[in-house]
C-alpha cells in the first residue's frame, strides 16, 4: 500500500545529560540512529565518542553460565526493576562464580561415574576366571598386561607364531572383541607391547592391589553408587538454586540487554565542544510522544525534517499494509525495500502473485490440500511461504471450481455448473480445442493487462520521485503507455473486429510521436528539468538510442508473450492428470486404481506447487518490478534491548 512516513530527529544537547537522552532513545524502542556526519556539512569540530562496551563480556558470561545449568536466558523484564550498573555487574560475579562451582562439581561426578561404569564393563569380561590380579601385579619377572582386542587381530596372532612372547589369553569374547591377557618379561615388554599395539589391543587399567574380578567388580559397583548419591545431592542443590534465582537472572540479563542497547546508540554520538550530537529517525506518528519527554531534559535541544526533505540521506523504511498484503512483504523483501519515495509494490504483488498462482493452479481438491498444508507450515514451522500458501491454495480452489476440477475428475461439477450457471455439463472444457485459444487469449490479454498497469504504477512513482524523464518520455512512462497500449489496442481492434482504428492520424499521434519520444528521452529530459549536457554528440547518441528503441520494442513482445505461461499451465495440469488417470486405469483393480490416483495426485501437486510459485515469482520480479520497482531501500531498525528473532 504505502510506505510509513518517519522523520529525521537532530538532538543536541550537554554531556552531562548524554546518559539520559540514550536511556530514553532506548526505552522508547522507535529510535534508528544514524551517522551525523551525513546531516551537517561542517563537521570539523565533530569528534566520534568511542566507549568501549563493557556489557558484551558480562551478557555472554551470564548465557553461558545459564547454558551450564540447563536453562536459556530471554529477555523479561519485570515491572520496577531499576537495577544500577555496578549491582548488575556484582549479581553477574555471584552467579558466574556459584554456576561454575556446581557445574564443576556435577562434571567431575559425572566423569567419575563414567570412569566407574567402563571400568564395572570391562572387569565383567574377567568374572569367573579364577585369576586374582593382586597375585597377579605382585609378580617379579613378567608384567601382566589385561585388556581386549578386536576378533580380527586375534585371529592374525598366528602370524607372530615364531615369537613365543607373543601369546594372548583369552577368557571371555563377545561379537566384536576377545577379552583376556598376555604376559611379557622385561627384556621383551617394549617389542611385545609394540606388537600387540599394532593389533589394537586395548588395555585394562588394573590398580595394584584388587584382588579377585568378583571382589573389584564389588568394589566398583560401592564406589558407583557412592558418586551417583552424591550427584544427586549435587543436583538438588542446583534444582533448589535455580528456583531462587532463575527469575532474578533474567531480569539482570535483560538489564544487560538495555544497556548494551544504551552503548549501541552511543556509538553514533558525537561530541562538539562540550555537546553532544544524536541524530537518527522515528516515526512521524509518534512525534508527540518523543519530543515530549526530550523537553523534560535539561539544556537538551532538537530539530525535526519531515523523511522527505532529507532523500539525499535515505530515510530508512517502514511498510505499512493491511494484513492480506502484509503477507507477500516476504517476497518484495526478497527483492528489496522501496526507497523511501517510491511506491511499495506489495500490493500489487498480492493481487498478482494470487491471481495468477490461481488460473494456473485451478483445482478444487489440490488447492484445499494446499491450502491446509502452508497453514501448517507456518503454525508449526513459522515458515513465510505457509502463509502465503494459504490465500493461493483459496484462489487454486476458487479458479478450479470454475474449472470443474476436482483432483483431477474433471467432471464432478457438471451439476453444479449446470444448476447455477444454466450450461449443458461444465461451464468450461480445458481440453477443447475453442477453449484452448481461449486460454492463450485470455493469458496475452493479462500480460497486456498486467504490463500496461504497471507503467501506470510506474508513471506515479517517476512522478513522486521527481524523475520527470523516466515518467514522461521512458519505455514505462507516459510515452511508453502510449506507444504500447495504442498499438496493440490498434492491432486487436483491426484483427479481431475489424473496426478500422489504424489510419494514419491514429498511427502519427498515438504510435510514431511516443516512439520518436522513446529515441530522445534523454534530450527531452534535459529540456524539460532545465538541465545542460556539456560534450553531448549527437551521433554518438542517435546511434545508441536506436538500438535502445529496439530493444524496447522487442521488450514489449516478449514481456507480453512472457505470460503465456499463465495459460500453458491451466493446459499442463490437465496433461498430467490425464496421464494420472490413465495410468490409474492400467492398475486393473480398485485397490490399484486408488493408490495410482492418490500418488499421482501427490506427485502433480507438490510439482506444480513448487513449479507454478517460481513461474509467478518470475513474472512478478521480471515482468513487473523490472518497470517501475528500484527496491534499494533499508529496513527501520529502532535500537530495542529486546532483540528481534530473524
Amino acid at each position: 500500500m504505502s510506505v510509513k512516513q518517519v522523520k529525521a530527529i537532530s538532538i543536541i544537547g550537554m554531556m552531562s545529560e548524554l546518559e539520559k537522552v540514550v536511556k530514553f532513545c532506548g526505552d522508547s524502542q522507535m529510535f534508528h540512529p544514524d551517522d551525523a556526519m551525513s546531516f551537517y556539512s561542517d563537521t570539523q569540530s565533530f569528534v566520534p565518542l568511542h566507549t568501549k562496551n563493557p556489557y558484551t563480556a558480562p551478557m555472554q558470561e551470564l548465557e553461558n553460565s545459564a547454558q551450564l545449568l540447563g536453562f536459556r536466558l530471554e529477555y523479561s523484564k519485570p515491572e520496577d526493576f531499576n537495577a544500577g550498573e555496578s549491582a548488575v555487574f556484582k549479581y553477574v560475579s555471584y552467579f558466574v562464580s556459584k554456576t561454575e562451582s556446581l557445574a564443576n562439581r556435577k562434571l567431575r561426578l559425572q566423569q567419575d561415574i563414567d570412569t566407574c561404569k567402563r571400568n564395572i564393563e570391562k572387569v565383567s569380561h574377567f568374572v569367573g576366571s579364577k585369576i586374582n590380579f593382586t597375585e597377579i601385579m605382585q609378580c617379579e619377572f613378567i608384567t601382566p598386561n589385561f585388556g581386549r582386542m578386536p576378533t580380527e587381530s586375534y585371529e592374525k596372532l598366528s602370524q607372530y607364531a615364531e615369537n613365543p612372547y607373543v601369546l594372548f589369553f583369552p577368557y571371555t569374547s563377545d561379537s566384536t572383541h576377545y577379552w583376556g591377557a598376555y604376559f611379557t618379561p622385561p627384556e621383551q615388554k617394549e617389542e611385545v607391547d609394540r606388537i600387540f599395539s599394532s593389533l589394537y589391543f586395548e588395555k585394562l587399567d588394573i590398580p595394584k592391589i584388587a584382588g579377585t574380578p568378583e571382589e573389584y567388580k564389588a568394589s566398583l559397583e560401592k564406589e558407583l553408587d557412592s558418586l551417583e548419591k552424591e550427584l544427586g545431592e549435587v543436583q538438588k542443590k542446583i534444582d533448589e538454586f535455580l528456583k531462587d534465582e532463575k527469575s532474578k537472572c533474567s531480569a539482570y540479563y535483560s538489564k544487560l540487554q538495555e544497556f548494551d542497547s544504551y552503548n549501541e546508540i552511543k556509538r553514533y554520538v558525537y561530541k562538539y565542544n562540550k555537546s553532544f550530537i544524536l541524530v537518527g529517525w522515528i516515526p512521524a506518528d509518534n512525534e508527540k510522544y518523543f519530543t515530549k519527554h526530550l523537553d523534560g531534559i535539561k539544556s537538551v535541544e532538537y530539530s525535526l525534517t519531515d523523511g522527505k526533505d532529507e532523500l539525499k540521506n535515505s530515510p530508512p523504511v517502514i511498510m505499512k499494509n493491511p494484513p492480506f498484503v502484509k503477507l507477500y512483504e516476504f517476497y518484495v523483501k526478497m527483492y528489496g525495500l522501496p526507497n523511501y519515495n517510491e511506491v511499495d509494490p506489495t500490493l500489487f504483488v498480492a493481487i498478482t502473485y494470487t491471481l495468477f498462482f490461481g488460473i494456473m493452479f485451478g483445482d478444487v481438491g489440490q488447492g484445499l490440500i494446499l491450502a491446509i498444508v502452508g497453514f501448517l507450515m507456518w503454525k508449526f514451522k513459522k515458515m513465510e511461504i505457509g502463509k502465503i500458501l494459504v490465500p493461493c491454495g483459496i484462489s487454486g480452489m476458487i479458479f478450479g471450481f470454475l474449472y470443474g476440477s476436482v483432483f483431477g475428475f474433471e467432471h464432478a461439477l457438471d451439476g453444479i455448473h449446470s444448476a447455477l450457471f444454466g450450461t449443458n455439463g461444465k461451464l468450461f472444457e480445458v481440453m477443447e480445442s475453442d477453449s484452448i485459444n481461449m486460454i492463450i487469449y485470455g493469458s496475452v490479454a493479462i500480460g497486456f493487462v498486467t504490463i500496461a498497469t504497471s507503467m501506470i504504477v510506474n508513471i506515479f512513482s517517476s512522478v513522486k520521485r521527481k524523475d520527470l524523464e523516466n515518467a514522461l518520455f521512458g519505455a514505462n512512462g507516459v510515452a511508453g503507455f502510449l506507444f504500447y497500449v495504442s498499438l496493440l489496442v490498434g492491432l486487436v481492434l483491426q484483427m479481431f473486429f475489424n473496426i478500422q482504428v489504424m489510419t494514419p492520424v491514429y498511427i502519427i499521434l498515438l504510435i510514431a510521436i511516443p516512439l520518436v519520444a522513446i529515441f530522445l528521452r534523454e534530450p527531452l529530459g534535459m529540456l524539460i528539468e532545465k538541465k545542460k549536457h556539456k560534450g553531448f554528440k549527437w551521433g554518438e547518441y542517435c546511434m545508441q538510442s536506436f538500438f535502445e528503441v529496439f530493444e524496447v520494442c522487442l521488450s514489449y513482445v516478449t514481456n507480453t508473450m512472457s505470460f503465456l505461461r499463465v495459460g500453458a499451465y491451466i493446459l499442463v495440469h490437465a496433461g498430467m492428470m490425464l496421464v494420472v488417470f490413465t495410468l490409474a486405469e492400467m492398475a486393473g483393480n480398485v485397490v490399484g486404481y486408488t493408490i495410482a490416483l492418490v500418488l499421482g495426485n501427490g506427485i502433480v501437486m507438490a510439482l506444480e506447487a513448487l513449479l507454478v510459485a517460481i513461474q509467478v515469482l518470475r513474472l512478478d520480479y521480471y515482468e513487473i518490478f523490472s518497470r517501475f520497482y528500484i527496491g534499494e531501500g533499508r529496513a527501520f531498525k529502532p535500537i530495542k534491548a529486546q532483540k528481534e528473532k530473524e
